[in-house]
């Protein structure tokens, strides 16, 4: 990768992957970058289930109405969890672990996607975080924030395009 400029205009969601496993190396790589991402005051409110069995990722990719379906065909999935005991900004300390998962997929060369899982439902009401905290036996209170889904790119997905950037979203010393 040239740049980081660069790694953010390539970076795609990906939801279509080979059936090529990832290397032990690419996992450890990809761990290492999310255990060294930023939190609020260095609390690291977070834990991170890495499930590369095709059993669990086909019955995780159930765990919501719509948008996780893709997951039965990755051949990784990190699951990042929230722990509202360690910090009040588990949230947003979990959310920035999740995007340095996704940066260094792309840096890999892998591709990845974000799946929603706080705050989403099954089509019976059912939070998905119960259901994932159910299949991965995830204790109390740790809450689930996403499920990264990782692997190999199964399509071509062009560049972000520069032209589209929303410019009137910027505002400079007040709105």
């Amino acid at each position: 990768m040239e740049s980081f400029a660069e790694l953010v205009r390539l970076r795609r969601s990906m939801r279509k992957f080979t059936d090529e496993e990832l290397t032990s190396e690419e996992v450890t790589q990809l761990l290492k970058s999310a255990l060294m991402s930023p939190s609020s005051k260095g609390k690291h409110a977070w834990h991170f289930v890495v499930v590369d069995d095709k059993a669990m990722l086909e019955k995780l990719a159930l765990c919501k109405a719509q948008g996780s379906d893709f997951l039965a065909g990755a051949p990784l999935a990190v699951v990042v969890v929230g722990d509202p005991g360690e910090s009040d900004v588990w949230i947003e300390d979990a959310s920035v672990a999740a995007t340095v998962l996704l940066y260094q997929a792309e840096d890999l060369g892998l591709g990845a996607c974000w799946i929603q899982v706080r705050d989403r439902f099954t089509e019976e009401g059912e939070p998905a975080d119960n259901i994932v905290r159910y299949l991965l036996d995830i204790p109390e209170p740790l809450r689930v924030v996403s499920i990264i889904a990782i692997g190999h790119k199964g399509m071509e997905r062009k560049p972000f395009n520069e032209d589209r950037l929303l410019w009137d979203k910027v505002h400079v010393d007040k709105f």
